[in-house]
Parts: structure tokens; C-alpha cells; sequence
């Protein structure tokens, strides 16, 4: 069991390390997907793309390809990362994979940024 996720944790980063950093968008004329992972300057959205890369889409790659997050579709997933992680408590599953409480934190701070910057107010 233990190897199986190791397997699948090393088989996730070296499929992203594999996708073009500036990678461009999809045309969705043509139906083609392609995750884009550029990242902007906003720290709090590195540190939850990160945490997102490490912890979520190592998994999602394999089980749930529909939700990979990449950094251009990752502030639409942001209310389903908040219900999976912080109200059902979900995620992220599996024993080896936790997160730290400056994880925790560095991911609600980044889902705060935006219902701050969409509403003006916090969750």
C-alpha cells in the first residue's frame, strides 16, 4: 500500500514537471484541454497552487483528471476546495497525504482573498 502511493506520488510530479510552464490555453473551438501552469505574482495564490500541486493534484491526477488544478482554473474550484477541505473535512484523502496548519491556513487565506475581492466581505 505504502508503495502504491509512493508509486503514484512520483508518477504525479513527473507528469507536471511535464507540462509546459506557459502553456497556452485550450481552444475550445477544437474541444483539445491542455493544463497551463503559470502562476502569477500574487503570493497567496503560489503558496495555495503549490499546496494544491502537492497535496491535491498527485491524487487527482490519477482519480479525478476532471479536477486537476492548475493555476488558471484554480480560483473556480475555490468554493469546492473550501465545502472538501474545511466543511466536510474530505480532503485530502489518504493517510501519507495531510496538510500542515500553514497549509490549512495558506489555503484559506487564498479562498478569503477572493470572496473578499468578489464580495467585499470573508466567508
Amino acid at each position: 500500500m505504502m508503495m502504491t502511493t509512493l508509486i503514484k506520488l512520483l508518477i504525479g510530479t513527473y507528469i507536471l514537471l511535464l507540462v509546459p510552464y506557459n502553456a497556452p490555453k485550450a481552444n475550445s473551438d477544437h474541444g483539445s484541454l491542455v493544463y497551463t501552469t503559470s502562476i502569477t505574482e500574487d503570493p497567496v495564490k503560489t503558496k495555495a497552487f503549490e499546496i494544491l500541486t502537492n497535496k491535491c493534484n498527485v491524487c487527482h491526477i490519477n482519480r479525478n483528471r476532471r479536477r486537476v488544478f492548475t493555476a488558471d482554473n484554480m480560483n473556480d474550484w475555490s468554493n469546492d476546495v473550501y465545502k472538501q477541505v474545511f466543511i466536510k473535512k474530505r480532503m485530502p484523502k489518504g493517510k501519507n497525504i495531510k496538510l500542515t496548519s500553514e497549509e490549512y491556513q495558506d489555503l484559506l487565506t487564498w479562498i478569503s482573498s477572493l470572496k473578499n475581492n468578489q464580495h467585499g466581505n470573508q466567508l
